[in-house]
């Protein structure tokens, strides 16, 4: 049903904005379709935990800064 109504706009344009039409959608057959055939690798979910213990804070992280006694 939008092929008709694309291809009505596209033989009223100009020859010169036809070939940029075209253009545009080689641009965008080759932008979407897969380069080597292969279908997309599903994206790995997150596993929580996978730092612990490889991240520590240290006991004092929330006392007052005493650079910042001035300030307070």
């Amino acid at each position: 049903m939008i092929q008709p109504a694309i291809l009505e706009k596209l033989e009223a344009l100009p020859e010169s904005l036809q070939t940029e039409v075209l253009h545009y959608i080689e641009f965008l057959s080759e932008r979407y379709s897969d380069a080597d055939g292969a279908a997309e690798l599903p994206k790995k979910k997150r596993q929580a935990g996978l730092l612990k213990g490889k991240i520590w804070m240290a006991d004092d992280f929330d006392a007052p800064l005493d650079d910042m006694k001035d300030y307070m």
